[in-house]
């Protein structure tokens, strides 16, 4: 059964003397119990997604030009401020990118994670101490820390405490927005762990955030890659890892480091992801990639499906493609 399904989204920023076209005509779905992974460049929209799910697009600029966002068989584009504050945190939890920022330095940590308790469950103050202490305990801190402030944990520690807090209230969707950018490799590995322990215990789906394809590979189902604004590739793990389609998600995995070929250079793709303000009149990837045609500067390509689940954005797919499949 479908948990989150987004049809047509459309966000844009409106500025006083541009439109910043954040997201465009995004389609995504989310089974119960499933994790999918958002992968793309900084500035590709990832976070913008996100935000809109939760309601928190900031208007002014910020507009949903189109589109649905379906959560539980409700569109949640149609409900009040007052009802989107019953849901954050209950239903749909966020654990956003910069620990650092996250947390408020004056208050303890045990309070934080208690707020969000006693906001949405109708229990005693002590009983809401006592699970943020459970909290604590379940993302590996000990409970004895509750009273300290964030300024006496570590990085990592911190980003534990976060997830706490998105997980108090036991949610139905996780949103994780880079839960391990910030973070060393080793302390990286535990958080990775940690979600992934914490999602078979309580079940949760989540939508993972990141432009770490290896992060995504040890937590997801499926995966989703997301270019300007647009999904341009969209399957599981077998598709995108091992059936990869479109130029530029074969462009990320080419850019990868390997153990098992030595070379004197990485192969980055070339170029830089246009200016959101002023995208291309056809395909948002042409002017980098090495299979462009014509038709790519005009036409902006449609979704086609080349194996059950498995769609790709790109006119190499479509039934009239012999002119893009010379590679240029």
């Amino acid at each position: 059964m479908k948990l989150l399904e987004i049809k047509d989204l459309t966000i844009h920023y409106v500025l006083d003397e541009d439109t910043v076209e954040a997201v465009n005509h995004i389609d995504l779905a989310l089974e119960k119990g499933e994790a999918l992974g958002l992968v793309g460049e900084t500035g590709a929209g990832k976070t913008t997604t996100a935000l809109g799910i939760l309601g928190l697009i900031p208007d002014p600029p910020g507009k949903v030009i189109s589109g649905e966002i379906i959560f539980e068989e409700e569109n949640l584009l149609t409900k009040s401020a007052g009802q989107m504050r019953k849901i954050r945190g209950e239903k749909i939890s966020m654990v956003f990118q910069d620990p650092m920022t996250a947390l408020n330095p004056v208050l303890t940590v045990g309070d934080q994670i208690s707020e969000v308790i006693k906001l949405h469950q109708n229990i005693p103050i002590a009983e809401a101490t006592a699970r943020a202490c459970q909290m604590l305990e379940m993302v590996g801190i000990p409970a004895e820390r509750i009273n300290e402030y964030p300024h006496q944990f570590s990085g990592g520690m911190k980003q534990r405490v976060v997830i706490a807090i998105a997980l108090a209230c036991n949610p139905t969707l996780l949103i994780a927005d880079e839960p391990t950018t910030a973070l060393d490799v080793t302390i990286q590995a535990q958080v990775i762990d940690m979600i992934r322990d914490l999602r078979a215990k309580i079940g949760t789906s989540m939508l993972l955030i990141t432009h770490d394809l290896g992060v995504v590979a040890d937590i997801c189902d499926k995966v989703a890659i997301i270019y300007a604004g647009e999904i341009v590739e969209y399957g599981n793990l077998t598709h995108i890892y091992n059936e990869t389609a479109h130029p530029y998600t074969k462009g990320l995995f080419g850019s990868l480091p390997r153990l098992d070929i030595m070379v004197n250079r990485l192969n980055p793709i070339p170029g830089i992801m246009p200016d959101p303000t002023d995208l291309p009149q056809g395909c948002s990837f042409a002017p980098r990639c090495l299979n462009k045609c014509d038709r790519c500067d005009i036409e902006p390509p449609q979704n086609h499906e080349i194996s059950p689940g498995h769609i790709v954005r790109c006119h190499l797919y479509a039934e009239d493609a012999d002119d893009c499949r010379e590679v240029k």
